[in-house]
């Protein structure tokens, strides 16, 4: 019973921190996605981990 879920009003506060710019919920994967940086923050038990050194490069 400890399951935790992010909560998407959430992304209304949160920036890429590095680019200032938006980011979209990946529910499927859990991540926040960064396209102007070509990053995936994951989310990990419910919270963001909004370090660069963290983030997936997506290489698409």
């Amino acid at each position: 019973m400890t399951e935790t879920s992010f909560e998407p009003q959430m992304l209304e506060s949160l920036v890429c921190p590095q680019t200032q710019g938006s980011l979209r919920y990946d529910a499927a994967r859990q991540e926040l996605i960064s396209k102007a940086a070509h990053l995936a923050y994951p989310i990990r038990d419910g919270i963001p981990v909004m370090l660069i050194d963290e983030a997936r490069r997506l290489d698409d």
